[in-house]
C-alpha cells in the first residue's frame, strides 16, 4: 500500500489570471491555528498576490512538486511528469525554461525535489552570471539521481545550462521515492530517500534507500558523516519528504508512515527511526521515536517550512495545513483543511508570506478550476 547540451530548450507557457478562494478564509483559518497574527491582504486576484498579498501566485501547472525561491521573488517549479522546470516571477508570469533530460516519470517517480545555491563558478556569483546553480532530485531509467546546473538569463528569461551527476544509483521504485533536496545551515546538501518498496533496505547501513543523506555541494562525501565515507546521516527512513531547520539549529523531516503513523522526526547525525521494525512511537530503545505523529487519513506529509520555531507541514491526503509548534513539547494544529485540496509543499518569503504548492493533478487527487497553483498567505 503507498500513501502514498549547453543550453535546454524551451517553450512559452501562458499565464492564467483564474480568481481563487477569498484570502480572509485563508488568514482567518491560519490565524486560528497558528495563534499568530495575519496582515490583512487585498483581494484575490493573482496581480494581488503577486504584489505581496494573499491568493493565487500562480495556477495551471501540471503535477507539481517542489518550488525554490530566488532573491528576486521569482520562484522555480518542478513538473514530476513533464520533467519541466517552471518559471514563476515576481509578478505572477509564468513560463517553461527548460526540461531536465532523463526523467522518467512512473507512479510516484519522476522530476521531484529542488534546490538552489549562489556559487559553483569563477568571480563574483550573482544569479545573472551562470553562478546561480540549480539541483534537481529525479527518476532516472534505472535509480535516481541527483544534477546541477547553472541558471542562465536574468528574470524571466532565464534558461538551464548542461546538468552534471552528482549522485546517482539511488534505487527507484513505483512509489516511496523521497525527493526532497535542501540545503542545510551547514552549507551541505541534504537529501531525503524513500525505501522504494524495500523496507529492509532502510536498515541496511550500506544502501542509499530509506536515508537522509548529506552531501557536499559537488555531490562528495563530508569528512564529519557520522558513517565514514557514506552519504548516509541518517537511517530508519519509510518515506521522508520534507527537510528543514528551526531558529535553534535543529533538524526536522516529515516521513510517511505505513498504514497507521505518519512522523515529524528531529534527525541527528547517525540515528536510526525505526523503519520498518517500528512505525509511530514504539518502545525500542534502539530507535528514535517521532516527536509528533499523526493517523495516515489526517496527514500523508510532504513538504516543511520553519519561521522561527513555527513549523508548516504540506498534507496530501490528509488535505490540510499542518501548523506546528517547536518551542518546548511540540503541539499542532490543522488549518485550511479541504479548502486546496491536496499540498505538496510549502516555502517562506522573504517578505513574510507562506506559500502552498497544491497537488491535485498527480492522478490522486481531484482538480479544481486551476489547479494546480501555488496560494500565497500572508503571516503577520
Amino acid at each position: 500500500m503507498s500513501h502514498c547540451a549547453a543550453r535546454l530548450g524551451e517553450r512559452s507557457r501562458p499565464r492564467s489570471n483564474r480568481t481563487v478562494l477569498a484570502a480572509a478564509c485563508f488568514t482567518t483559518a491560519l490565524s486560528m491555528a497558528a495563534c499568530t497574527s495575519i496582515t490583512p491582504a487585498p483581494g484575490p486576484s493573482t496581480p494581488a498576490a503577486a504584489a505581496g498579498g494573499s491568493g493565487d501566485v500562480a495556477t495551471g501547472l501540471d503535477a507539481p512538486w517542489s518550488m525554490a525561491l530566488l532573491a528576486d521573488r521569482s520562484i522555480l517549479v518542478s513538473e514530476r511528469d513533464t520533467g519541466q522546470i517552471v518559471e514563476v516571477s515576481a509578478q505572477g508570469a509564468t513560463r517553461d525554461m527548460g526540461t531536465i533530460p532523463g526523467v522518467v516519470a512512473s507512479g510516484e517517480g519522476g522530476l521531484l525535489g529542488l534546490a538552489v545555491r549562489l556559487g559553483g563558478c569563477d568571480g563574483n556569483p550573482t544569479p545573472d552570471t551562470g553562478c546561480l546553480m540549480l539541483y534537481a532530485y529525479f527518476t532516472a531509467e534505472s535509480d535516481h539521481r541527483i544534477v546541477r546546473m547553472p541558471v542562465l538569463g536574468a528574470a524571466g528569461e532565464r534558461s538551464l545550462g548542461a546538468p552534471e551527476t552528482i549522485i546517482a544509483g539511488i534505487a527507484k521504485a513505483g512509489n516511496h521515492n523521497g525527493g526532497r533536496l535542501a540545503f542545510g545551515p551547514d552549507g551541505m546538501l541534504y537529501v531525503t530517500s524513500g525505501d522504494a518498496g524495500n523496507a529492509n533496505a532502510a536498515q541496511d547501513p550500506t544502501s542509499l534507500s530509506g536515508k537522509i543523506l548529506r552531501l557536499t555541494p559537488d555531490g562528495g562525501i563530508p569528512a564529519d558523516n557520522p558513517f565514514p565515507g557514506s552519504p548516509v546521516w541518517s537511517l530508519g527512513h519509510r518515506n521522508p519528504q520534507g527537510i528543514a531547520w528551526d531558529g535553534q539549529g535543529r533538524m526536522w523531516a516529515s516521513e510517511f508512515g505505513q498504514n497507521q503513523w505518519d512522523e515529524l522526526n528531529e534527525v541527528k547525525a547517525g540515528a536510526n527511526y525505526g523503519w520498518p521494525l517500528v512505525e509511530g512511537i514504539g518502545d525500542d530503545k534502539r530507535f528514535v521515536n517521532p516527536v509528533l505523529q499523526w493517523s495516515t487519513d489526517e496527514a500523508s506529509p510532504s513538504g516543511i517550512a520553519i519561521n522561527g520555531t513555527t513549523l508548516y507541514m504540506a498534507a496530501l491526503r490528509g488535505q490540510r495545513l499542518w501548523v506546528i509548534d517547536l518551542a518546548g513539547t511540540p503541539a499542532s494544529n490543522e488549518t485550511l483543511v479541504g479548502e486546496l485540496g491536496r499540498l505538496r509543499d510549502v516555502a517562506l518569503t522573504a517578505d513574510g508570506r507562506l506559500l502552498v504548492l497544491t497537488n491535485n493533478t498527480d492522478g490522486r487527487g481531484s482538480p479544481r478550476d486551476g489547479d494546480d497553483r501555488i496560494v500565497a498567505i500572508v503571516l503577520g
